[in-house]
């Protein structure tokens, strides 16, 4: 049954040995989180902790529960969901196992941890594959519903993911770009101030590297269904939109919390405990729709004979099973003790997209660009305070040489340094404060967003304007003037293009940015139009590149393209993720495995452009100075 499962074996091996945490760990199956599928009346649940080791065929548990309704008989039906295939679906009559001793339910408050062995005539370890223990992310569940002997009522349904522990999300990924990140900007800061040249291609690989980091992140915001492993994956690069993992309780979001709800903020905060357990069931890891009443009807039913036989000998063995038995549990217990109610009519499901991938950092939705913005105004004064340093560095070394063109040309450097940042801020800000209108929460938070989206306006739109402007009115060849001011401020939008005939091409990467935020803002209703409009977009600007080739060297061209071209592909093999096409798990799997090597491929090539262009740069050429060649 579960053999359409190895052919992701060369997928998971391959990124687990990619991943920088691989590491020796011993196999085992366990649940990540627990929830009610309906209102509970027979079966309260603080505590639910299982975790299977297939090398004994053991059982560990940590358990709080409780039997609260006198007189109930029940049939419990156990169900399995593991990439939308239903490995186990067994339905047992509790009055025809155990001598009886669950009909009815007794009542009682259990709170324990313990292991059991369990025997082999079970067959466990047949029914699950060796690759569920090693591949990334995996997406299963199981389901324990209670339904009353003779009416047929539901008395508990509960809820647990599965997990292996083994995760495309890795903090050492982050650590690891994050790094990168902080090198490549003192480093494009450095070669920039030493060489006093706009058109030194080190800062706008810079900006190429934050862009693409920015792009995968932001390729798990559709409202699509992702594979976890690509969410997983793309949760790694979350904070170059300024999403950073946090508490839910922590100061950040505590006081955004504050702040929104004394502003009329009605939208909920981040829930404790993994964002898992709200997911939509429809999408991963759940890929089942088996919440509602009704749904529960189409669960088959199978004789309780055999596994009767097979738990006799496990009550000999382990006379506390039976009370173990009727329990589901949760890995990471939850704070307050409370289980949460999630079904299809729940108001606290969270939707495919945006809503999943940032409370998947305990960012709450309506946090979501208060967060963001909150980030953006720390890059901004580490910035000005950088410059300042800096400022202060020239003006001691330049002291007894220091001129007013000199204090002007370092104010230009200045402000083309804060263009820079504006450009890299501009696609998270533009996101959120898009996602925020459609939000309608809370008016002090709409208010800063507009008047963010009027400073990132002035920021850039106003040196676009002056830029374009002084190329009509006298010539593009003054754009390009190594002495002119406007090179040394507004630089970082044209220099790196052909002079002077595509000098207005920066207009198309900006253009395609705001469009992006929009499609993800604006669009998600509507998965279908979202990621055609996206697919569309991302053609077209393959398609100018390789019209107009706006470098002034083929390996600028290449380079372009290529960035160009991963992100078409990736945003065509989305289409896989539609809703509506309802891809079976194993292949969207197996998709989100493609896309994660592309877009690490990506990295690795846009970072080795970035070192090599800054080797190149420190290298004198022959009887010239640092920073000539």
């Amino acid at each position: 049954m579960f053999s359409s499962l190895a052919w992701l074996r060369a997928f998971a091996f391959a990124l687990l040995v990619l991943s920088p945490s691989t590491s020796a760990r011993e196999e085992t199956i366990f649940t990540s989180s627990v929830t009610y599928c309906n209102p509970p009346e027979t079966l309260l649940i603080s505590r639910f902790e299982v975790a299977y080791f297939p090398q004994n065929s053991s059982v560990a548990f940590n358990v709080s529960a409780a039997s609260v309704q006198p007189n109930v008989s029940v049939t419990a039906n156990l169900f399995v969901n593991v990439y939308g295939m239903k490995p186990l679906n067994l339905t047992l009559d509790l009055c025809n196992i155990l001598g009886g001793a669950l009909c009815p339910l007794p009542m009682y408050n259990f709170t324990g941890a313990d292991s059991l062995s369990l025997p082999d005539s079970l067959g466990i370890n047949g029914r699950i594959p060796s690759i569920a223990f090693s591949i990334p992310d995996l997406e299963g569940f199981a389901q324990l519903t209670l339904t009353e002997v003779g009416t047929g009522n539901i008395k508990a349904c509960v809820q647990a993911t599965l997990a292996n522990g083994w995760s495309a999300h890795q903090e050492a990924v982050e650590w690891t770009t994050g790094g990168l990140a902080i090198f490549a900007f003192l480093a494009a800061l450095l070669v920039s101030f030493l060489s006093k040249d706009a058109q030194n291609v080190t800062p706008f690989r810079f900006v190429d590297l934050i862009s693409l980091f920015q792009a995968i992140a932001s390729s798990a915001l559709l409202s699509l269904n992702y594979p976890s492993v690509y969410r997983a994956f793309a949760l790694n690069f979350a904070w170059a939109l300024g999403l950073f993992p946090t508490r839910e309780d922590g100061a950040i979001q505590s006081s955004i919390n504050k702040m929104r709800h004394r502003t009329g903020g009605r939208l909920a905060d981040a829930a404790q405990g993994s964002a898992v357990q709200f997911v939509n069931r429809k999408l991963s890891p759940y890929n089942d729709n088996l919440l509602a009443i009704g749904g529960l009807a189409s669960i088959s039913t199978t004789n309780s004979d055999l596994l009767t036989r097979q738990l006799e000998p496990a009550q000999q063995m382990v006379p506390n099973l039976a009370r173990r038995f009727v329990n589901l549990v949760q890995r990471e217990g939850t704070v307050t003790g409370e289980v949460k109610t999630v079904t299809n009519s729940s108001a606290n499901v969270l939707q495919a997209g945006l809503p999943i991938y940032v409370n998947s950092l305990h960012v709450a939705t309506g946090n979501a660009f208060m967060t963001v913005f909150l980030v953006a105004l720390m890059m901004f004064a580490i910035g000005l305070a950088i410059l300042a340093l800096g400022y202060g560095v020239y003006v001691l070394v330049r002291r007894r040489r220091r001129t007013t063109k000199e204090g002007f040309i370092y104010l230009a450097f200045s402000r083309s340094w804060i263009l820079r940042l504006s450009l890299i801020a501009l696609f998270p800000l533009l996101i959120f404060i898009f996602n925020q209108w459609t939000l309608k929460d809370s008016w002090a938070s709409i208010l800063l967003s507009v008047l963010t989206l009027v400073a990132l306006t002035l920021l850039i739109g106003y040196p676009s304007f002056t830029t374009l402007r002084l190329a009509r009115t006298r010539s593009p060849f003054e754009l390009y003037t190594p002495a002119h001011p406007h090179l040394q401020a507004a630089g970082p939008l044209y220099a790196q293009y052909r002079v002077p005939r595509y000098y207005f091409y920066f207009c198309a990467p900006l253009v395609g940015t705001v469009l992006r935020a929009v499609f993800i803002a604006f669009a998600q209703s509507n998965d279908t139009a979202q990621i055609a409009l996206m697919v569309a977009l991302e053609v077209c600007l393959v398609a100018v590149h390789l019209v107009l080739r706006p470098h002034p060297s083929r390996g600028g061209d290449v380079f372009s393209t290529f960035v160009a071209v991963v992100r078409m592909l990736v945003a065509g093999l989305s289409i896989a993720f539609l809703q509506g096409l309802d891809v079976k798990p194993i292949p969207r799997v197996v998709i989100g495995f493609v896309m994660v090597v592309v877009f690490g491929v990506a990295v690795i090539v846009v970072v080795v452009n970035f070192f090599v262009n800054l080797v190149a740069v420190c290298l004198p050429r022959k009887g010239g100075k640092w920073g000539e060649g």
